[in-house]
This record gives C-alpha cells, sequence and structure tokens, in this order.
C-alpha cells in the first residue's frame, strides 16, 4: 500500500448502505403516495372532460350518448381501465345505480366513474371497494374521490 491511500473501512461501508437504506424507506412511499395523488387528480380533470363531452353530444343530439364512444369520449383512466358510463334514461333497472352512504342515488341523468386504483367497485360508495374510486356525483356537481363524498 502507497503511504497516504486510506481504503473504507467495513463499518463506514456498512453506515453508508444503512443510511442509504434508510433513506429510500422514507423517499419510496412518499413518491408512491405522490403518484397515487397525481394519478388522482389526472382521474378528476379526465371525467370533467369525458362530462363536457357528453354535455356537448346532447345539446347536438338531443340524447345522451348509448357509450363513451358514441360521445368521442372514450378512454382509459390512469389506471389502465376503461372509465364506466351508465346512461340512466336506457337503463330501467335502477338497481345498478350507484348510491351514497344514505342508499340515494347519486345521480339522476348517468353515471360516469373509474373504478380507482384496485379496479373494483361497488355500487354503494360507502363500501371498502368504492373508497379509491373517482366519481361523477350529483349530476355532475361534485367530480372527486368516493371517499371524499
Amino acid at each position: 500500500m502507497l503511504s497516504g491511500q486510506r481504503g473504507v473501512s467495513l463499518l463506514e461501508l456498512m453506515l453508508v448502505v444503512g443510511l442509504v437504506a434508510l433513506l429510500s424507506a422514507i423517499a419510496i412511499p412518499s413518491y408512491q403516495r405522490y403518484v397515487d395523488r397525481a394519478k388522482s387528480s389526472r382521474g378528476v380533470q379526465d371525467i370533467g372532460q369525458i362530462q363536457m363531452e357528453i354535455e356537448r353530444f346532447r345539446t347536438r343530439q338531443g340524447r345522451l350518448p348509448a357509450s363513451l364512444a358514441e360521445a368521442a369520449a372514450a378512454e382509459n383512466d390512469p389506471w389502465g381501465a376503461a372509465y364506466v358510463y351508465l346512461d340512466y334514461a336506457a337503463d330501467a333497472d335502477q338497481s345498478t345505480r350507484r348510491r351514497d352512504g344514505n342508499l340515494r342515488p347519486i345521480n339522476t341523468d348517468y353515471d360516469l366513474y373509474s373504478k380507482g386504483k384496485d379496479g373494483q367497485t361497488n355500487k354503494s360508495l360507502s363500501h371498502a371497494k368504492s373508497a379509491d374510486d373517482i366519481v361523477r356525483a350529483l349530476d355532475g356537481s361534485f367530480i372527486g374521490s368516493a371517499k371524499d363524498f
């Protein structure tokens, strides 16, 4: 070994590795929460845009579209699944309508929502499977997370 050169001791190396692991344990979950919030925000924006396309279609055609594709608004949510659209006028079966915690229908004209990160939903917004859904409620007056409704 040349004089004046020092190597890194095993203790110093273990300390650095431990510090990197600690910082990673803090940073990775924070980053994941940031990504989740960003995807939820994008879902809210998308549903707002789709709602505008549906309203434009209704103004031009005098009726609601049969599907999102007919309204030229078919796209996937931030998690890769298709947005769910249900025209209440075309659906006489009211049992499929989504409801709030008091079992009141959340919309009177149509339903539009994303199943959220977990890809699961329930017709009751108070159900755990619906907590991460991004919903349009109160006939478009509310667009946001089902847990916030």
